[in-house]
């Protein structure tokens, strides 16, 4: 009988589990279920959810270890019993902009509070660190703020709810996952307890009573199941940001980059060293393997393509045909997509603008390929902060729900100006969970090596004067906010 593994994606969306043979990494069976929409989520949808993705595959009977990927950033804070205190607030929940510019005015304001977070945290606060939702809550719901005696993540939640455990001591997450609160110092690899207490407006003495989760290895065993639950067996592993779990599904390694268009749209590359941008347009995380995975993240993925889809009255293939069959440039008509504010850059309160409509423009075709080089735009921003940093790329892999799109697959390597490899469908995040959780079974010096994913290369004739376009245009919009 082969050992099975486990790997959970607790998303924004949804939550699949995959179960796979350890040594082969051979998909045994897979489940998933449906979150509940909304950026304000009670943990305890997360927990039924996940108990039903269990069920639909085939339970965990026969598994042996199990480790959990979770969307990042997430708010989930505890009282001293360990009760949920109120509902979680979720990376998309843009309510805490205005703290994130309050925690940077503290510090000096303008370049020198977002320098100085840089060098604190490798992170400029916005409204999607965790670090800026607690700042939300005790200006808001101080009586709620004043009831925190810990603060977890959604995968250190869910990691802590599998072992059945009642102590907040028991709380683990990892590295990659704890670099994105904000209170994380990513390059020294330790929490910063001053800035969890600026953030919730305590002493110092007071924050350091709060527990926080135990950074631990990225092959450390953090638990085991609960017992009560007949997964007494179940050896935990320290879990992962979303991000960093795709890379470690992938295989990705340094010179890698992937582009992954789902809810948000997300540049991610490995990098041995810590990378700190004042700018803020890339974030200084960690990843799931003791490197580092610097990421440029937009609010605005795939919703663009829903969105323009939904306006023109088609589905996603139609939306694609309808795009392909466009112009490079659509006429002159661009789409800045800022749906839902904007994180990458920052500008929690814009809304999205089609420029440039003329009568030659305003039909179906050019509106759609204006949506999706508008997301795609966005996206390729990201890259050139990264590479304006040193990070280095050697490869894009194109990654997400929106990556099956053959418009999405043919327009990027223009906007790009790259050729991108886009992987066989697959589930990357809980993929890489699973790989970790078979590498904290077998207490080996270096993970499984069963990542390899067929890919299909794309290439295409750079298109800048769209990239030019969109940046002057993108430029104009920003002033007004």
């Amino acid at each position: 009988m082969p050992t099975l593994v486990a790997g959970i994606d607790s998303s924004t969306q949804s939550c699949k589990v995959v179960i796979r043979d350890a040594e082969t990494g051979a998909l045994v069976r897979t489940g998933s279920a449906k979150h509940p929409e909304g950026t304000e989520v009670a943990p305890a949808a997360w927990w039924d959810v996940l108990l039903r993705a269990i069920e639909s595959a085939g339970g965990l009977a026969d598994v042996s270890a199990a480790s959990v990927g979770g969307q990042q950033h997430g708010m989930v804070a505890l009282d001293a019993h360990g009760e949920v205190i109120r509902d979680a607030l979720l990376w998309n929940d843009t309510r805490s902009a205005d703290a994130a510019a309050q925690l940077i005015a503290e510090h000096g304001g303008g370049s020198e509070g977002a320098a100085a977070w840089t060098t604190m945290t490798g992170s400029v606060p916005v409204a999607s660190l965790t670090v800026t939702k607690l700042r939300w809550l005790a200006d808001a719901e101080p009586e709620n703020a004043g009831r925190v005696a810990a603060v977890a993540l959604p995968h250190d939640w869910l990691t802590w709810k599998l072992s059945g455990s009642t102590d907040l001591n028991d709380l683990a997450t990892d590295r990659s996952d704890a670099s994105g609160t904000g209170y994380f110092d990513t390059a020294a690899g330790t929490y910063r307890h001053d800035l969890l207490a600026q953030a919730l407006r305590i002493s110092e003495a007071s924050a350091r009573a709060i527990i926080l989760p135990r950074v631990c290895g990225h092959r450390e065993q953090v638990g085991t199941g609960d017992a009560a639950r007949g997964w007494g067996h179940l050896v935990l592993g320290p879990g992962a940001g979303d991000n960093a779990a795709a890379a470690l599904g992938l295989g990705m390694s340094t010179g890698d980059v992937a582009i992954s268009i789902g809810t948000s749209g997300v540049v991610s590359a490995v990098s041995p060293r810590p990378i700190q941008d004042p700018s803020g347009m890339v974030t200084g995380f960690a990843d799931a393997t003791g490197e580092f995975l610097p990421l440029a993240v937009t609010l605005n993925g795939s919703r663009v393509m829903d969105g323009a889809a939904r306006m023109l009255g088609v589905d996603h293939d139609g939306l694609a045909e309808l795009a392909l069959a466009a112009e490079p440039g659509a006429h002159g008509l661009t789409l800045v997509p800022y749906l839902e504010g904007e994180r990458t850059p920052n500008l929690p309160h814009a809304t999205g603008s089609f420029v440039g409509l003329t009568l030659a423009s305003m039909n179906p075709q050019d509106v759609a390929r204006a949506s999706v080089e508008g997301l795609l735009c966005g996206l390729a921003d990201g890259l050139e902060a990264m590479t304006s940093l040193g990070v280095p790329v050697q490869s894009i892999k194109l990654i997400g729900g929106a990556a099956r799109s053959a418009a999405v697959q043919q327009i990027a390597p223009a906007i790009f100006g790259r050729e991108v490899q886009v992987p066989a469908p697959g589930e990357y995040v809980a993929d890489g969970a699973a790989r970790q959780a078979a590498w904290v079974l077998s207490g080996a010096a270096e993970a499984p090596s069963w990542t390899t994913v067929e890919s299909e290369t794309i290439s295409g004739t750079p298109t800048p004067e769209v990239r030019e376009t969109y940046a002057a245009r993108r430029s104009l919009i920003a002033e007004k906010h």
